[in-house]
């Protein structure tokens, strides 16, 4: 059964809403307390980043379906417990200002930079180790995992840098809150049309190895690749569409204390 395609489809819909929303209940819990709480919550989370990494490389030589679906978990591992030291504000960068209005370009970009630069230099670390250890395995699942991620996540936070109609900042963390001010809310911006370009094809091609897969271990692998470029998609179109999705995690979290604007962050979906 868990080499069927729509069954593996689904486990990545489901691995997606649920890690989601287990790092922003976590997220917001650490929120209300107090910076230990929040450090606390992200020591606690290193478990899933050891199981992550013990997990991609342990798979790097199973080509079975177990191997990939394992391949792929241990990535969302590896990328959710980064997520959570960002949104805990334990790994995020030496700004932590908000933007003054009518700056130029320029020092807005290096402002927004240094808000989240030890993230990104993180990210790109995890990145060029995964790659340095995984080229040329006989399972690559949990690689690409990673790497569509990474490039997911880049172009959402260069779209909410240049401009988009939607941004919500309703499970952004108090120590994020000066993040929305280096974003801006734009009709468009000339980036948007070519990051769903580039995702729409990604995905087309997943599709197309999936259709053409030799075998069950590599149906699953590019039908839960499929699914999480399809999913990066749907992300992007959502800060353009009036749509509410903030719903699917909502209900998951404690009632807010206090009523925030309707704005999007970066990380309000996926891992």
């Amino acid at each position: 059964m868990l080499a069927n395609p729509w069954i593996a489809a689904l486990v990545a819909l489901f691995v997606w809403w649920f890690s989601t929303g287990a790092i922003l209940a976590a997220v917001k819990w650490s929120d209300r307390h107090s910076a230990r709480a929040r450090l606390i919550c992200a020591l606690a989370g290193l478990p899933v980043l050891g199981v992550g990494i013990t997990g991609f490389a342990v798979t790097q030589t199973d080509p079975s379906v177990a191997g990939i679906y394992g391949a792929f978990l241990s990535a969302l591992a590896i990328w959710g417990w980064i997520e959570l030291a960002f949104l805990t504000g334990q790994i995020t960068g030496p700004n932590t200002h908000p933007c003054p209005p009518d700056v130029p370009e320029w020092e807005r970009f290096l402002r927004a930079w240094g808000t989240i630069a030890h993230h990104e230099v993180l990210l790109v670390t995890a990145l060029g180790l995964l790659v340095w250890t995984g080229h040329g395995a006989e399972n690559t699942a949990g690689l690409w995992t990673f790497v569509v991620l990474f490039f997911a996540r880049i172009s959402a936070k260069l779209n909410l840098f240049l401009g988009v109609p939607k941004i919500n900042t309703e499970f952004l963390p108090g120590t994020l809150a000066h993040l929305p001010s280096h974003f801006r809310i734009a009709r468009l911006n000339w980036l948007f049309p070519v990051s769903v370009t580039a995702l729409s094809f990604a995905a087309g091609c997943w599709l197309e190895r999936l259709y053409t897969a030799p075998g069950p271990a590599a149906t699953v692998g590019f039908a839960l690749l499929a699914a999480l470029t399809l999913l990066a998609l749907l992300e992007h179109w959502l800060m353009v569409l009036p749509l509410p999705d903030e719903k699917l995690w909502r209900w998951m979290l404690p009632a807010p204390e206090a009523k925030q604007k309707d704005l999007r962050p970066e990380d309000a979906h996926g891992l």
